[in-house]
């Protein structure tokens, strides 16, 4: 695509980023580019070229296939149970009169709620500053308590 044909671009004329600049002050002549970046000034050996190892070990190493498939099986079962106790609670709170618009619309309104509120901390917190006194000296000033 053409976003990425411009992101090849940019990536061929920007410079490779280098963790420790050089001590000397005159320009580095670089070699050949090579896609990605790169960590060590070329030149420079490191021994971290070897195969990757994952620190998680393989699903099959220690364990014979039968464990593996009977705690799969397990796992299964927990997550139906779960599922099943899920739509239990749902059907309760369908027969106690709940809805999915009603939870919606009191979800945006605790948002708003919450809205108003930071706004009025930030209030608070710019008149104490103003007053050089701390926000919990001006809660009863304006009938507020510190649950508020």
């Amino acid at each position: 695509s053409r976003d990425s044909n411009q992101l090849a671009d940019l990536r061929g004329r920007s410079p490779a980023p280098v963790l420790d600049p050089p001590v000397s002050h005159k320009p580095l002549t670089r070699g050949a580019r090579t896609p990605g970046l790169r960590r060590t000034e070329p030149g420079l050996h490191r021994s971290c070229r070897g195969a990757f190892r994952s620190p998680r070990p393989s699903p099959n190493s220690g364990q014979a296939n039968g464990t593996n498939e009977e705690s799969l099986h397990v796992d299964i079962q927990k997550l139906k149970e779960k599922s099943n106790m899920l739509d239990k609670e749902i059907s309760q709170l369908i027969s106690e009169g709940y809805s999915v618009d009603e939870l919606e619309d009191h979800i945006s309104q605790l948002h708003e709620y919450n809205d108003i509120k930071d706004v009025g901390q930030m209030l608070l917190g710019r008149l104490a500053v103003i007053r050089s006194v701390t926000t919990k000296e001006l809660y009863p000033e304006f009938g507020l308590d510190m649950s508020d």
